[in-house]
């Protein structure tokens, strides 16, 4: 429910870009690429622009992570239990309504309180 909000985000965060291909030899541009699809569940499919690319302070310290490091990251970020504990697309969508019910009810009762009580 969005009543005051767009749900769309500006560019260049509203281009698409796609899914990572697969790679014998997978790069830290390609686990950015999964996570800004949606292909690993973190996060709706758009994409994220930032100061610095994924892995920069990997490589800043001399250590950047391997190919073998990266596949086993992107293997484990798109499995089904990190995708099912991610709930990017609101699947609890009861949640919010719930919270401003709660603050509405105590609201009102503290005000209906003040009027049959006033001090």
């Amino acid at each position: 429910m969005t009543l005051f909000r767009s749900e769309t985000p500006p560019p260049p965060a509203s281009l698409d870009f796609g899914v990572a291909p697969e790679s014998a030899a997978p790069n830290t541009a390609q686990l950015k690429a999964d996570i800004d699809s949606g292909r690993t569940g973190d996060k709706v499919p758009h994409g994220d622009v930032g100061a610095a690319p994924l892995g920069t302070c990997e490589e800043a310290g001399g250590t950047p992570p391997t190919p073998q490091e990266v596949r086993m990251a992107r293997r484990y970020r798109a499995s089904p239990a990190v995708r099912a504990a991610a709930d990017p697309h609101g699947e609890r969508s009861f949640v919010m309504p719930l919270f401003w019910a709660t603050a509405g009810s105590i609201g009102g009762l503290i005000a209906l309180g003040l009027i049959l009580f006033p001090g």
